[in-house]
């Protein structure tokens, strides 16, 4: 069972987040890195859904970057029914897979349709995604080939009336001048995951109707945490993106860590060691995990001045409410919604 809050057991509260943006399918998390044949260690991603569900992690929404790892994800979400949840879609920075597929880029598109459906049948996808345009990684996908994909996958998402899992990288015009005639189609908008854009490119998007994802990346600089105290509570999700955006040292949301009222002793749960040297139980340093997505709240509760508890239940509301998850609406609905802030 999740672990509870100090003093929370009176009032029957748990922790319940839901990962809504986690690359379960890396392979890292079977012992694999930077490309190499020879493995690390064993894999351990059973280890790594336990240690998330210790803390209160309930649902996973694993990423699908390309063709291949949408049909993992979904394969992997077979293997953790009620647990995992899958997106659909091709990363901008993947793009030009588009124009390499045998039989082109619309014969692509009709897979990942089809994959998209099936899996939705299955009730295990959630959203279309991760797609939409990233102009600073261009050296891997150009900028046309990224905006011509983003936008018939767009339409692809309209068709099956599926949330949108997107991405934007010093590409807000280009993202707005794409999505905006679609939005009347687009009755649950979708979540801007992993968000560094800027304040106004935040509240453009919040009055769209979006909701913004954080995790690590987006906690990197003081503007960065200025952004996310103006995110109000009911449009925020919570997410790791492991094994990458990891809080480190460096980053301005760190010295919030201790700061704030929360889990004690989560830093010290468990040990993390180089992956040379991994032994099951302990984490590899670098790659981070969902277990270690209550740092994000704890880092977002600090920067807005209000409860962990408050972020965490706020943030699973607004991903079960759009990507539901598993979570009947009858549940989501006993839960009264947070006040913005």
């Amino acid at each position: 069972m999740p672990e509870r809050h100090e003093g929370e057991e009176k009032k029957g509260k748990e922790m319940k987040y839901a990962d809504v943006g986690i690359n379960l399918t890396d392979p890292t998390y079977s012992g694999f890195y930077n490309h190499h044949a020879k493995s690390s260690h064993p894999a351990d991603l059973p280890s790594v859904l336990s240690r998330a569900s210790s803390i209160g992690v309930r649902k996973f929404m694993v990423t699908g970057s390309d063709l291949s790892q949408s049909l993992q994800a979904i394969e992997l979400a077979k293997q953790y029914p009620g647990q995992c949840y899958v997106t659909v879609g091709v990363h901008p920075c993947s793009a030009k897979s588009f124009e390499k597929y045998a039989g082109g880029g619309e014969k692509l598109l009709e897979e990942l349709e089809r994959v998209a459906r099936e899996g939705m049948k299955l009730g295990v996808v959630a959203a279309f995604g991760e797609i939409g345009v990233d102009f600073d990684r261009l050296a891997l996908a150009g900028r046309e080939v990224q905006e011509r994909w983003f936008e018939r996958q767009v339409e692809v998402a309209v068709k099956l009336q599926l949330p949108l899992f997107l991405h934007s990288r010093a590409a807000h015009q280009s993202f707005l001048r794409i999505l905006t005639p679609h939005l009347p189609s687009l009755s649950l908008r979708g979540l801007v995951h992993s968000f560094t854009g800027t304040l106004p490119e935040m509240q453009e998007l919040v009055a769209l109707g979006f909701h913004i994802g954080i995790n690590g990346c987006s906690l990197k600089t003081d503007e960065n945490l200025d952004v996310v105290k103006a995110v109000p509570l009911e449009k925020l999700q919570l997410e790791t993106d492991g094994p990458w955006c990891e809080i480190r040292p460096s980053h301005a949301g760190f010295k919030i860590l201790e700061g704030v009222a929360g889990r004690d002793g989560e830093e010290e749960k468990w040990k993390k060691v180089k992956k040379e040297k991994w032994e099951e139980g302990k984490m590899v340093k670098g790659r981070n995990e969902p277990c270690e997505i209550w740092k994000v709240a704890r880092v977002v509760a600090g920067v807005k001045g209000v409860s962990v508890e408050e972020v965490m239940e706020s943030a699973w509301r607004n991903s079960v409410g759009m990507f539901g998850l598993g979570v009947e609406k009858g549940a989501l609905e006993s839960t009264a919604p947070a006040e913005s802030t």
